[in-house]
Parts: C-alpha cells; structure tokens; sequence
C-alpha cells in the first residue's frame, strides 16, 4: 500500500491551440498543487488534510473556476459551491451560493465537522462562515476581468458558457440557448489516499457562465461530483447536469463495490458508458495506490503523483500534450 494523489482543474472542449497564455499558467498551477499534495502525503498528512490544502490553493488561483477565479451569474454575481468527504468514516460536508468567502472548500469542512448536517447554502452558509470566524472579502475580490468578458460574451450568444469558451461568432450564436448550451469547465479537485489507507476528495466550483442565480450543480452534490468510501475517492468534472443525472462519482465506487472491478475498471466504464461523450472527466485515487483520469471531452487539466514514483501533468490526450 503507498500514497496516491490527482487533481484536476476542469474537463470540457479545450482547444489543442489554447493560448499559451491560458495555458501554461494552469499547466504551472497544477505542477505547484501537485508538489504541495506530494509534500504533504510524504509528510505523513492525513489524506483529508492533504485534499483540502490543495484544493485552497487552487481556489486561490484565478486562472481555475473557482474560489478566486469563479465565473459570473446571469447577474454578474459569484456562487460558489464546494464538499470535501472522508472515505473512511463517510463523513462529508458541502456548501452552496457562497459569495464572499475566500475557501469555500474548508467551509464545507467546518459543515462536515461542526454542524449536525452535511449541506448549507446562501444566506445561512454565508452566517455559518461569520459564526466561524473564516476568511471572507467583500464579492467584488471574485470578479475578476477575464469572467466579466466570459459574461458579457455569453449573453451576446444567449448562453450558458463553459470558461475555456473562445469568442462566439455571430452567424452561430442563435444556434445555442442557455437552456442547452455548454455546461460547467474548471471546477477544481483533488482525491488522495494516504499511506495508512485513507481516502478523501475534496471539488470546488464557480459553476457556469451565465448560471440562473440559484442553479446548483453536481460539485456539492454527494455521488454526483464528489464520493468517497472505504474503496475509493473521486472527484468529477464537466457539464454540471450530465454528472448528476450520471451520479457519476458514486458510479465508480459502486461498480467497484458490487462489481468488484479495478478502480481503472470502473472510471473506465463510467467515463465511456454511463455519460454521453463530450460532458465529463475525472480524477480517482483507490485505498490500493492506484490512480486514474479518464474524461470523454476535449481535454481536461490534470496531475497525480504516487509513491513508487509514477507522476504526470497533462491537458489532452497523452498524443496531445
């Protein structure tokens, strides 16, 4: 048995000609993250600790859609969301339409821990967080240019947007509704087994680019976006809707669990069966060291690392990159 950790920053229609300027700054975000993760584990951190400090760095990032870098409501508003859970006991906390707290990732940590409940939301997350005394900014700290223009884009094309979107031309922009349009990209996460076994993920989100205010998606959801049991922990990425109707996450464990597949097996069969091609990825560690990150889109931003030495950074297919 050794560590294991991957994380990822978004999974979706990523060109292969990204901008290196949109590029190696979440390439380098995601080499840093990976290092903090692996310096942790090997530091002997509990795989719930290791998840949770990973995941406030990339929230901290505003390159990834969340946390610092979240993406715009209808109304030119941050919601953000987040659940972090513990495989072992099962244990999980989430928190929903935060909008001034600078880590909602350690937030929903403090729901797992110091509340009766597993979810809170909008106004009473947001007392939650001044009851605990958490870091919080005023909302204008969210909103940062680059998500303004993804707005502004996404309502000249009548569309929910995902954030990696490249400008929209005008003969095709009546073709998309923001009933149908592209979903969710850049959520963050991160899943690790630790070397005495446990397992943990932890995923955070901004949501969609011109989200209705008060849409919720899969991250907070347990199962859906997150999902963590004595077998394994993951945590997904993609179009919101698609991973919910897929309880994705929860997939995984349970083919496993009933099926009793390898986890490669099983993120395999989910990724490539059970969701239509085009809406998902994801990152899962096993209680055995084994990791994988398989997605049907474009691309999707990743890195893991174990402990007999294996690592690897990518966007694309292994072709691609």
């Amino acid at each position: 048995m050794g560590w294991a950790i991957a994380l990822h920053g978004g999974a979706g229609d990523i060109p292969v000609n990204l901008p290196p300027e949109r590029r190696l700054p979440r390439e380098e975000a995601l080499r840093h993250c990976l290092d903090i993760g692996v310096d942790a584990l090997k530091s002997h951190k509990h795989a719930l600790d290791v998840v949770e400090l990973v995941v406030r760095e990339l929230e901290n990032h505003p390159n990834f859609n969340a946390g610092k870098g979240s993406v715009l409501t209808t109304a030119g508003t941050v919601e953000m969301e987040a659940c972090i859970m513990d495989g072992n006991t099962k244990r999980c906390g989430a928190v929903s339409g935060l909008t001034t707290v600078v880590n909602p990732i350690s937030l929903s940590r403090l729901v797992m821990e110091k509340t009766p409940h597993i979810y809170l939301a909008f106004d009473g997350a947001e007392a939650f967080a001044r009851e605990q005394g958490v870091e919080t900014v005023d909302s204008s700290h969210f909103i940062t240019p680059e998500n303004v223009e993804r707005l502004k884009q996404a309502k000249e094309a009548n569309r929910v947007q995902i954030d990696y979107t490249q400008p929209i031309q005008e003969d095709v922009q009546k073709e998309s509704s923001a009933a149908d349009g592209d979903s969710q990209i850049g959520t963050v996460g991160c899943v690790a087994v630790d070397n005495q076994g446990n397992l943990a993920a932890a995923t955070s989100t901004g949501g969609l680019v011109n989200k209705m205010v008060g849409r919720i998606g899969d991250t907070p959801i347990i199962g859906s976006g997150t999902y963590a049991n004595h077998l394994c922990a993951v945590s997904a990425t993609g179009k919101g809707e698609a991973i919910i109707h897929g309880t994705v996450a929860r997939d995984v464990a349970a083919l496993m669990e009933f099926k009793g597949v390898s986890l490669k097996e099983a993120a395999a069969c989910v990724v490539e069966e059970r969701v239509p091609k085009g809406n998902v990825g994801l990152v899962a560690v096993s209680a055995s060291g084994e990791v994988t990150m398989p997605f049907n889109t474009t691309g999707m931003f990743r890195a893991c690392a174990t402990e007999d030495g294996y690592s690897e950074i990518g966007i694309w297919t292994s072709s691609q990159n």
